[in-house]
């Protein structure tokens, strides 16, 4: 008997090892398809008539998958403007712009902020809030989002919602890419 339970366990040991050589094979196999070579076309600057080339990070095949392994977020080398989650210019222009606002909670990581309620002195009966979504490490037209919510006081006292009008949270966003550009120039300019 105990010749038979020895076999059994060398028997398994070499279907154990068997399995692992089959799988770290075909794994290696595997991964030599998938890559392809890339080889951009140089582009040349007509003013200086240096080479310039550009390469497409996220588009970029490897054994990891289109784009390949990023711990860290995007892996584009482009000026993202510090080190926070999200893109800094959009960031600090985003603060500067509703900074007459009195801001609940800021998340420098997710890129959203949150303000409180705010009246403004021209109409204390109705107040504001903005909710400042940004979206992208770069900058980029499409990298923030603006939700402004309205209330209005009634005759009792009590806040009830009121409408925005569309282009209202589209004003913001644009106010906040134009002061994000100014940064952005500021910084290059240094």
């Amino acid at each position: 008997m105990k010749h038979y339970k020895r076999t059994i366990s060398g028997k398994r040991t070499v279907g154990l090892r068997l399995g692992f050589v089959i799988a770290v094979g075909s794994l290696l196999v595997s991964a030599c398809g998938i890559y392809e070579e890339f080889t951009p076309e140089p582009e040349i600057n007509s003013d200086s008539g240096v080479v310039l080339e550009e390469i497409d990070w996220e588009n970029q095949n490897t054994i990891f998958g289109k784009g390949g392994l990023s711990f860290f977020g995007s892996k584009t080398p482009e000026n993202t403007g510090g080190a926070l989650g999200v893109n800094s210019f959009l960031w600090r222009a985003s603060l500067d712009t509703i900074s007459f606002m009195p801001v609940n909670s800021a998340d420098p990581f997710g890129g959203v902020i949150l303000t409180d309620w705010h009246s403004p002195n021209e109409a204390p009966s109705e107040r504001f809030k903005l909710n400042v979504y940004i979206l992208d490490r770069t900058l980029r037209a499409d990298g923030v989002r603006v939700a402004v919510f309205r209330q209005v006081q009634d005759r009792s006292g009590n806040w009830r919602d009121a409408g925005v009008p569309n282009e209202t949270g589209t004003k913001i966003e644009d106010a906040i890419l134009i002061r994000a550009r100014q940064l952005r120039n500021q910084s290059l300019a240094k």
